[in-house]
């Protein structure tokens, strides 16, 4: 049996443990940044960051008896503000024609974008590589959590919901479209420029190009997973799909992944939420279930075979 539940203070060396396998860009292998994340988070599901907007929800699948911990998954509440916009790629495609040649062209092209205030983002979902696969489909829990998070508080959240997908990275971590652009005019690497990012966005703005930019110059390897999701993170974007969400042809700067948003999310799932009771000793056999708190604002979830 797991428990779905808000991330706790104490959780940190359980955190780090799991970060440390896995090392991703949602749950980075370091002590500061996760500390960080976690203060935020219980300040948020205590009600205790004034704007709601500024909240960040950090869930956690906690494996009972062995008390380990084995997924994350994330709400931020917007992202996108005058202090960190939502940076984005808006692609496009282009036509040219020369009746000088009878040639003609269709160039996907790259437009920058910036978003000051965003929707409502789900990210961080990981899950520990030996519980990809269980029974009790973990990442799928961890990933409905955030749901019914949103649908017991609509308030706290923006009307859109975006969810920003992994492409197909290289074997050491390096992402095609970095290389073949934002390192060049960051002189950064990938990892170096997404911890940057977390705290700082001025940097993309002064140096990232501000005109459109032709896709077609990049190597076609580079070209090819623009927008396109990788092979572990398809049953995410199937999982989205299903619930309404849709690719809007915009894509991350930094290594091409997919935005995939919901325009509202109460048609996307959990449209008539009910609260209903039972004993939490004693739960109804053979289904699974969501059970929320009533603790101030937590809403841990015990997932039951």
């Amino acid at each position: 049996m797991f428990l779905l539940r808000d991330v706790r203070r104490k959780d940190l060396p359980e955190l780090k443990k799991l970060a440390s396998e896995l090392n991703t860009v949602n749950l980075p292998d370091n002590q500061e940044m996760l500390a960080a994340l976690i203060e935020q988070s219980v300040r948020s599901f205590a009600g205790l960051i004034p704007d709601p907007f500024d909240r960040q929800y950090l869930f956690v699948a906690e494996q009972v008896g062995g008390k380990a911990l084995v997924g994350t998954s994330m709400i931020i509440a917007q992202h996108g503000t005058f202090e960190a916009p939502h940076i984005y790629y808006e692609v496009s495609e282009r036509e040219h024609y020369s009746a000088t040649l009878d040639r003609h062209f269709r160039h996907k092209v790259l437009s920058i974008g910036y978003n000051y205030a965003g929707p409502t983002e789900i990210g961080g979902l990981v899950v520990a590589p030996p519980f990809r696969s269980s029974a009790e489909k973990i990442g799928r829990q961890l990933s409905y959590v955030r749901f019914l998070y949103l649908a017991m508080h609509r308030t706290l959240f923006r009307e859109k919901v975006l969810a920003e997908l992994l492409p197909p990275l290289l074997e050491d971590g390096r992402s095609l479209l970095w290389e073949a652009m934002g390192k060049k005019f960051t002189g950064l690497t990938y990892q170096e420029a997404d911890r940057l990012s977390r705290q700082n966005k001025e940097f993309i703005k002064e140096l990232f190009p501000a005109s459109d930019i032709y896709a077609s110059l990049f190597p076609e390897r580079t070209q090819r997973v623009i927008g396109q999701v990788d092979p572990e993170t398809r049953g995410v974007k199937r999982m989205l799909e299903r619930v309404g969400f849709r690719y809007v042809e915009r894509i991350d700067p930094f290594d091409g992944g997919p935005h995939f948003e919901a325009p509202d999310w109460r048609r996307a799932h959990q449209r008539n939420p009910r609260r209903v009771g039972w004993s939490v000793t004693n739960p109804p056999t053979g289904v699974r279930v969501f059970v929320r708190s009533r603790r101030s604002q937590s809403s841990p979830a015990t997932n039951c075979a």
